[in-house]
């Protein structure tokens, strides 16, 4: 039993340690951060980006993206796509039956059930030019 609780207890430890905050980051691109014009920095700290910053920098300030996509356009040159995930509760709603006892006897009664599932939907699309943030959106929280 102690030694079930040491375990976990290292395990939400590490799980505490793996979650990317822009303060590791920071950290973790520390040359790259000191580099930064000072509002520059400044945005970073707040996890916010605008377009002129590099990767690296949009790196710091938001984490790692979802999926990195790639294009080649004619006059632009290398595009680069950052898309970013939200996560959603998308609302299922069924009929299903359940039993009722009356005077002895078991009666089926049909009712209205819900279920909530987990959808993943991109919440944020980022577009650098040769290495540069040129434009960036968000994107709303589906309605299923």
């Amino acid at each position: 039993m102690k030694h079930s609780i040491v375990v976990l207890l290292g395990l939400l430890l590490l799980a505490g340690c793996a979650t990317s905050t822009v303060e590791s980051r920071r950290k973790e691109k520390y040359e790259v951060y000191g580099a930064l014009p000072p509002d520059e920095k400044e945005l970073v700290d707040k996890g916010q980006i605008k377009t002129g910053m590099s990767q690296d920098a949009v790196y710091i300030a938001w984490g790692a993206p979802a999926q990195i996509l790639q294009n080649q356009t004619g006059n632009s040159g290398v595009q680069t796509v950052w898309l970013y995930e939200g996560t959603t509760m998308q609302e299922t709603r069924y009929w299903t039956f359940r039993e009722v006892p009356h005077g002895g006897h078991v009666f089926f009664e049909r009712y209205l059930d819900r279920d909530y599932d987990p959808r993943n939907y991109v919440s944020a699309e980022l577009v650098f030019v040769n290495g540069k943030l040129s434009s960036w959106r968000t994107l709303p929280r589906p309605t299923y």
